[in-house]
């Protein structure tokens, strides 16, 4: 039997297809038409932006040998004999670590099929077998059929005007991403007619932003990037494509300290630990020890099919003489391998003070999101703020508006903020130098001696009514949590939601409709995103929730005033969970006793031992005693955000003592004949053993 309790976590792509229909609004007159050309699908332009949008596959061509197709997480592959579970991109460095180590082939990579790949459309295919993916592939390989452009990005949201029949302007779409750009024109047919709501911001490679204001500017802006970097299509994971000039200067222009070194397979790192190795353009590689101890040597670089090698020569030092392989760059540090388990890490140390000048700290802070990371005051904000097109808007997690500004950048060459309102960031207020910068951070000062870190968050999107709404109705919700002025209250425990196009709600339990009412969308006096449910028969669900936190399978919702808090959980794609349906499967087979209940000290195993637990379909748990029916509950198991095997049980607290097992539980042990089960907050610790009736 499998292991049914590895903790996956699954990168849904469910939540960022949206119905672009449900987007359409009534459109307004724009008034500045040179600025609104429409743009033809299928010319020219609508194809760079398109190639623009692409999914961009070439992350994992370590895997599929393809820069137009991406595997889809999680799966496995075998790497010369050693099994991995791929669940992120951060996993792809092992396959690329085992490569390094042996004698790599085309056959060393074993992929365990079927797998799902999403192709650069977004169009998502099943796989079943090996000759399937290289077929696939075969159509993109480097040099090959690869359009996208990945040298520039879109800033999003933008949006985009539609055209009717009559070619007259007839609605708005709000898109939010790639995908959905992408699929917003795969939707269209030749010929029609769209425009874009100028101006529009545009991401280069380097960091840097420019703002368009036409098509005409757009068009010669994304075409321009095709070839402004290298877009790693190799088929290799990191970019260990160097050009001899870039490197030798990379190599030459700093000292680099050492971070490890291993050789023969041991470990020497402690005795050359922070050592400074510099390398000039005379072939001379000069080291110095923590202690002033120094020596040199020779080094010389060549370039092969295996990469960029360099030969180090020491006559007072052998650990250094050996020809090693660059197999790594990643920002700052340079990783060596050589064969019989040599290996060496070096790290940048100096830093390019290029970025810290302040045109480019201002073009770095107009790209993306900020969050504030540190400051010399009391701050109580840990939301997001926009900084693009000089000004300053700040939002909650939740999407909640805090705060609205502007900057600019005064003749001292200092960032001076403007307008602020909000307690939380008016600390912000006034002209800060440049301190310490890096691409994902910057660190101002003022004049006071204050001080504030800005770290960059271009991956967090913020919540929208639109967004919120096509989540709710594409799959069902289950209670996951849920407290009133603080306490947990467990009474809808394991219920089911159902939210309707049509503004209704159900909600059930053990799938039975328990209540209808009502649901819609909108923002609370406090300018944060809430859901309003109207269900009069349950007054302990009947009311404005505002979202505190949006996450791909959960949604959080909390009154702070009164201490009511909702937590769902997605749960309509579970069925196709192996998991999910081992675990079912295994309860329903049979009658099951409690042989271990605990609650922190007591023990309360004697009290529910003699129930027999025969858990049905319809998520209905019955117990009896000797045949005798006593009472009923709800059960319902499920795979929580970010991938933990749960359980919800549900009874009346006051029969038979039964709400101590009214929980959302931990899975921890799974077998055929016995199940243990662990609940954990900050009051207490629970642990409850079922094992099947013999």
């Amino acid at each position: 039997m499998k292991k049914i309790l590895k903790k996956l976590t699954y990168a849904s792509l469910f939540f960022m297809a949206l119905a672009f229909t449900s987007c359409q609004e009534e459109f307004e007159e724009i008034g500045n038409q040179e600025e609104q050309q429409a743009i033809e699908v299928g010319s020219n332009t609508a194809l760079l932006i398109e190639n623009t949008s692409a999914n961009d596959g070439s992350f994992d061509n370590i895997v599929d040998g393809s820069s137009c197709i991406a595997v889809q997480f999680p799966y496995t592959v075998a790497v010369a004999g050693v099994e991995i579970t791929i669940d992120s991109i951060a996993d792809l460095k092992v396959i690329e670590e085992l490569f390094d180590e042996v004698d790599t082939d085309d056959d060393l990579l074993e992929i365990f099929f079927p797998v799902t790949v999403t192709l650069s459309d977004f169009t998502e295919v099943v796989i079943e077998n090996k000759e399937a993916l290289r077929e696939l592939a075969a159509d993109c390989l480097e040099g090959g059929d690869d359009d996208d452009i990945e040298c520039i990005d879109f800033v999003y949201p933008i949006t985009l005007f539609t055209f009717d029949v009559q070619n007259q302007q007839s609605g708005s779409v709000t898109v939010n991403s790639d995908r959905e750009m992408r699929l917003f024109f795969k939707d269209k047919t030749l010929g029609e007619l769209v425009s874009i709501d100028f101006p529009i911001t545009l991401k280069k490679a380097d960091g840097t932003t420019l703002e368009v204001v036409n098509n005409a500017g757009l068009a010669a802006a994304l075409s321009n990037a095709k070839d402004e970097c290298d877009e790693d299509d190799d088929n290799d994971y990191n970019d260990d494509d160097f050009e001899d000039n870039s490197f030798v200067e990379y190599l030459t222009s700093c000292e680099w300290v050492l971070k490890e070194i291993v050789r023969n397979g041991g470990d020497q790192t402690g005795q050359y630990l922070e050592f400074i190795f510099e390398f000039d353009d005379e072939g001379v590689v000069e080291v110095e020890g923590m202690l002033g101890n120094s020596f040199a040597g020779e080094w010389s670089l060549a370039f092969t099919e295996d990469g960029p090698k360099i030969l180090m020569a020491f006559d007072t030092n052998t650990d250094f003489s050996l020809e090693w392989r660059v197999y790594e760059l990643e920002e700052g540090i340079i990783k060596f391998y050589s064969d019989n388990d040599n290996k060496m890490v070096l790290r940048r140390a100096c830093t390019d003070n290029t970025i810290c000048d302040i045109t480019n700290v201002a073009a770095n802070l107009s790209g993306c999101k900020w969050r504030i990371a540190d400051a010399s005051w009391d701050i109580d904000f840990d939301g997001l703020i926009d900084f693009s097109n000089f000004n300053i808007h700040a939002y909650q997690n939740s999407g909640a508006f805090v705060d609205e500004g502007n900057w600019e950048l005064t003749q001292e060459g200092k960032f001076k903020f403007n307008a602020l309102f909000s307690a939380n960031l008016e600390g912000l207020l006034g002209e800060w130098s440049v301190l310490e910068c890096e691409p994902g951070s910057i660190k101002l000062g003022n004049a006071d001696n204050a001080y504030v870190v800005l770290e960059k968050d271009c991956e967090f999107e913020l919540p929208s009514a639109d967004r919120l709404a096509t989540i709710l109705q594409e799959c069902s919700w289950v209670i996951q949590r849920m407290k009133q002025e603080g306490a947990r209250y467990n009474r809808y425990l394991g219920y089911e939601f159902l939210f309707n196009a049509n503004g209704t709600v159900t909600l059930e339990a053990e799938a039975e409709v328990v209540s209808e009412g009502n649901w819609e969308l909108g923002f609370n006096a406090s300018g944060q995103l809430a859901i309003v449910i109207s269900m009069m028969a349950e007054q302990e669900l009947n009311f404005e929730w505002p979202l505190v936190e949006m996450l791909e399978q959960k949604l959080t919702f909390k009154i702070e005033e009164t201490g009511k808090e909702l937590t769902i959980q997605r749960v309509c794609e579970q069925e196709n969970d192996e998991d999910v349906q081992s675990i079912r499967t295994i309860l329903m087979s049979g009658l099951w006793n409690i042989t271990e209940l605990t609650e922190g000290d007591m023990v309360l195993t004697a009290n529910h031992s003699d129930f027999d637990f025969d858990f049905k379909t319809m998520h209905q748990v019955e117990l009896s005693i000797n045949q005798d029916p006593i009472t009923a509950g709800l059960w319902r198991n499920y795979r929580d955000y970010p991938g933990d095997l749960r359980m919800a049980l549900n009874f009346e607290a006051d029969v038979y003592d039964l709400g101590v097992l009214s929980e959302a539980w931990y899975i921890t042990e799974v077998s055929e004949n016995r199940i243990k089960m662990v609940y954990e907050n900050e009051e207490t610790v629970k642990v409850v053993v079922f094992e099947k009736k013999p």
